[in-house]
């Protein structure tokens, strides 16, 4: 079937309506003045509905920009020239309580996983509908499912410790408050275990492929949950979880849907995939920012370009000069080499007048699949197949061609796989998980540009669990901070 109700975000922020930095993450009053408690009351209200939690997915408190960036921020690939403080606490490695980052990342977490719940019970009540209201609900009910899954793989991988870190399973340290069930205002509530919240990312995912299925889905663009979107999700839990078998599939089976078997391989190409809104076809799922619809000032074009944010000396280090992926960076004209100030990379949003608070998130895509297809047949001792995916992207890169161009034994080829992430994953918010999950000891805190110099060097970085707001403490509904979180992260 066609989507339908899904518009431009000037329509969702106008149906959502303003939204305080200090509201609760359990208020209901969503869209258009329907309140989720008793207003989901048919098809329509359902489907504004869902456009109000996508817009707080899209939020610049979370996918729209923190939750994303500290995965980039708080790595070995980015470097902070120390112009601005904007996020520095996550790039130090110093986080707090009472980080308003932190905070803003909680609290719209769980308005999106909340609602999602409060969606989804609300459509499994209505009955007798015609077939076209059966197929719209099935659909929205599926994107519920994504979406709430999403929220809390993000909030569980940022307030919980790693699930699986190089064969050793974390899976019963404390995670995060899993919504299962809209939760009343003012309850009581716990967290779960990481395990426990997983397994729920999964079971919500794996729901969401049946109610796809249930709805005759058709493909029809990146700018909401779609079967490949979803399959690329589980691709990435699959891997975390050290799943690799699963993983290796549900990338394969993203692939396959978008009918994505090369991506592209020239300069014009691939900064073409950076022009702004649905350019890239590469992409699986991507935020609708636009010339409209963007956080301005708060977007991550302006982090990494104004607010002092750029690729490190060591990612540079490991570029080559002629990489296609070079193609979207350039240095603006206050820069040097020892205050690096960057045009913002993949938000420059090229082709929307290179403004690049137009510049949007693709938050799944294709390359990714390639990469996790790569790791998990390493891992399942595949080395044939590991380096056919492999390849599929490392030829970003001219001075690689064929297979024989790729490290033959299984050592040197994951130590490849670990740099192809971080060449071709900038800016897409996973490298703190992938350090975490290696175990490796990262040199982190890059100083000193040009050169690569390191505050915190050879720190075991996949202890690291970052504290629960005080404010979410303090409220007393249940919620309990990490022990020792504190002596997890290296002293400065």
């Amino acid at each position: 079937m066609k989507k339908t109700y899904i518009k431009a975000l000037a329509a969702l922020m106008l149906s959502v309506g303003a939204t305080s930095c200090g509201d609760s993450f359990l208020d209901t009053e969503i869209s258009n003045g329907i309140d989720l408690d008793g207003g989901l009351s048919n098809v329509q209200n359902i489907g504004y509905a869902l456009n109000g939690t996508y817009y707080r997915l899209f939020y610049y408190y979370f996918s729209g920009n923190y939750a994303t960036s500290i995965g980039d921020i708080a790595s070995d690939i980015t470097y902070w020239n120390g112009s601005t403080s904007h996020q520095s606490d996550f790039y130090q490695f110093t986080p707090t309580p009472t980080s308003t980052y932190l905070e803003y990342i909680w609290n719209y977490g769980y308005k999106v996983a909340d609602n999602s719940s409060r969606i989804i019970k609300a459509a499994s009540e209505l009955s007798d509908l015609s077939e076209e209201d059966q197929s719209n609900l099935d659909e929205f009910v599926a994107e519920a499912y994504a979406l709430r899954a999403y929220a809390h793989f993000m909030l569980v991988n940022i307030f919980g410790h790693q699930v699986m870190v190089n064969g050793t399973n974390f899976g019963s340290q404390p995670g995060i408050v899993v919504i299962d069930d809209p939760i009343p205002a003012g309850a009581q509530v716990s967290r779960s275990t990481v395990a426990d919240a997983y397994k729920s990312i999964e079971n919500d995912l794996l729901s969401s492929l049946e109610y796809f299925d249930k709805a005759g889905w058709e493909n029809d663009g990146i700018f909401y949950f779609t079967p490949a979107a979803v399959h690329g999700l589980l691709s990435r839990v699959y891997l975390y979880e050290e799943k690799y078998a699963e993983s290796a599939e549900a990338a394969a089976t993203a692939l396959e849907i978008k009918g994505i078997t090369e991506l592209t391989y020239t300069d014009a190409g691939y900064k073409a995939l950076y022009n702004g809104g649905a350019s890239n076809n590469e992409s699986f799922f991507a935020l609708n920012i636009n010339t409209t619809d963007n956080w301005s000032a708060n977007s991550c074009g302006t982090l990494w370009s104004t607010y002092s944010y750029s690729p490190s000396p060591y990612l540079q280090s490991i570029m080559a000069d002629d990489d296609v992926r070079r193609a979207v960076w350039g240095w603006a004209n206050n820069s040097t080499p020892s205050t690096p100030f960057f045009n913002s990379g993949k938000f420059a949003a090229f082709g929307l007048g290179g403004n690049s608070a137009y510049g949007t998130n693709y938050l799944i895509n294709a390359p990714e699949m390639f990469l996790n297809q790569a790791e998990s047949n390493l891992k399942l001792n595949k080395l044939d197949e590991a380096k056919e995916s492999l390849l599929i992207v490392a030829k970003r890169n001219p001075a690689i061609s064929t297979v024989a161009d790729l490290p033959d034994s299984a050592d040197a080829l994951f130590t490849f796989i670990q740099e192809e992430r971080a060449r071709e994953l900038f800016q897409e918010g996973l490298r703190l998980y992938d350090l975490r999950r290696w175990d490796v000891k990262a040199n982190l805190n890059a100083t000193g540009a040009p050169e690569i110099k390191w505050f915190i060097q050879d720190f075991k970085v996949s202890d690291c669990v970052y504290p629960i707001p005080a404010d979410e403490i303090n409220a007393g509904y249940g919620v309990t901070q990490t022990p020792d979180w504190s002596s997890t992260f290296p002293s400065i």
